[in-house]
């Protein structure tokens, strides 16, 4: 035991006097691996090109091994680049949740705190989360970034967002989701449309309109499409894609170009300043989607993520929509 504990303290004090890797020269190098382009890494991390080139470079001194395969066109991983690039990763990872704790147990509501929200609840939700926020928590530097669903699903899994205000379920490994509350879809059509201002229209009345929706990848695109499904229309049914937000596609309804399906929330927003939209309401139960806030399982912020949503269902309660219990 003892000549094991005096080879190991041998390995230990010479391995002192050696270069030790910093987190600058992981980043770098992490981001290089990324990216497999120089100009693409420094902007990524904001850095100067010289300076990344130089932090892998010193990382490779420091390792003893060649990271990347540099030619005259591209940039490619040395079979050792591509192992510690992946540590790389974990290191980076581990220190950011290290950071992460420390300013969570330090001061809650404090810091930076980056929400991803989905296209089509940005623009009817954000006032009354910036309110709250502005309100009850001013400490907190809110970050917004609007993305479609998979685009923050990626971005909580690698760490660049810390919480998402989107449709579920979601059924992700990995993913905790907060439920925040339910809203009704309302169907908008022309004004001189036969269902214009019904109420209690039946679901199979879907089956044969010509239905306008979202371009694939917004979630709404698949929770109409869901709903049609439910209501026996048949995969052959018209159905036109030619919007990108929910505004061009009320304006496309009131065009005469078909109906299409939208949440409670935006109702107001993207109906009353036009004259020849008119609604129509479903018979109960109505289609609906539930919104939540989702966060990484296990996340250090997740009591402060989980106060964070009760006083949202609080702030959401003048809206139309039924919040969570």
């Amino acid at each position: 035991m003892e000549g094991r504990d005096r080879r190991y303290l041998s390995v230990a004090v010479g391995n002192r006097g050696a270069k030790q890797p910093t987190l600058a020269q992981l980043r770098a190098f992490a981001a290089v691996a990324e990216h497999l382009h120089f100009r693409d890494a420094a902007a990524a991390i904001g850095m100067s090109q010289p300076a990344l080139s130089g932090a892998v470079s010193a990382l490779e001194e420091a390792l003893g091994v060649q990271l990347l395969e540099r030619t005259t066109r591209k940039v490619l991983l040395s079979p050792a680049g591509e192992k510690i690039a992946a540590r790389a990763r974990t290191v980076l990872e581990a220190v950011g949740t290290l950071l992460e704790e420390a300013e969570a147990v330090r001061a809650p509501f404090t810091g930076v705190l980056r929400l991803g929200v989905i296209p089509t609840v940005a623009p009817y939700l954000l006032p009354t989360v910036l309110s709250l926020v502005h309100r009850r928590y001013p400490r907190l530097d809110l970050q917004v970034h609007e993305e479609q669903t998979a685009s923050l699903l990626d971005g909580l899994a690698a760490g660049r967002l810390d919480l998402l205000l989107l449709a579920v379920p979601l059924g992700v490994p990995g993913v905790t989701e907060l439920p925040l509350f339910d809203e009704d879809f309302v169907l908008v059509a022309p004004r001189d449309h036969a269902l214009a201002g019904r109420r209690n229209i039946p679901r199979e009345a879907l089956r044969d309109l010509n239905l306008l929706l979202l371009d694939e990848g917004h979630c709404l695109r698949d929770q109409a499409l869901d709903i049609c499904r439910e209501a026996g229309r048949t995969e052959g049914a018209a159905v036109t894609t030619t919007a990108a937000g929910l505004s061009t596609l009320v304006q496309l309804v009131a065009g005469g170009l078909g109906v299409t399906l939208l949440p409670r929330t935006a109702l107001r927003l993207e109906t009353t300043r036009n004259e020849h939209l008119a609604t129509g309401w479903f018979e109960e139960p109505a289609p609906a989607r539930r919104i939540a806030l989702a966060m990484r399982t296990g996340t250090a912020r997740q009591e402060e993520f989980a106060e964070f949503a009760a006083a949202l269902r609080e702030a959401v309660r003048p809206l139309p929509v039924w919040p969570a219990e």
